[in-house]
């Protein structure tokens, strides 16, 4: 049983490449890590002592669903009120991070084509949030 009473997942579409699934959850995470710095552990440490990075106190639970699961899931996440990181299809052709910031704000939220979102918050809310995902396997 978790011990944790939040959750933190990220949704990808289920239509992505093997390479866009890691590439966009490696993004889509680096977003819920600046805003939630608590969410941080404490950096580990090797026998020898060489240090190494914290990395997240708590699991990253990996979904995938349609497209619509991911449209559904943006409104609901935004409904509640929990902030959440994207990624669309436009961001697999930019390069940087001021052309991933223009390509996004030229479009609606509502016509985005999202490729993955990550979200952290209450364990019940994330769990309404993903209403239609399945974990990703």
């Amino acid at each position: 049983m978790s011990s944790f009473d939040t959750k933190l997942a990220v949704l990808l579409r289920d239509d992505l490449a093997s390479w866009q699934r890691l590439n966009v959850t490696a993004f889509l995470v680096s977003g819920i890590a600046h805003v939630t710095p608590e969410l941080m552990g404490e950096p580990y440490a090797d026998a020898d002592g060489t240090e190494y990075l914290p990395m997240f106190g708590q699991p990253v639970l990996v979904f995938s669903g349609t497209a619509d699961v991911l449209t559904a899931a943006h409104g609901r996440a935004l409904g509640r009120g929990l902030r959440i990181s994207i990624f669309t299809d436009e961001l697999f052709h930019t390069g940087n991070d001021a052309d991933n910031r223009a390509a996004v704000r030229e479009v609606p939220g509502e016509k985005l084509a999202l490729a993955g979102l990550a979200v952290h918050g209450p364990k019940n809310a994330v769990d309404k949030i993903l209403k239609g995902a399945s974990l990703h396997h």
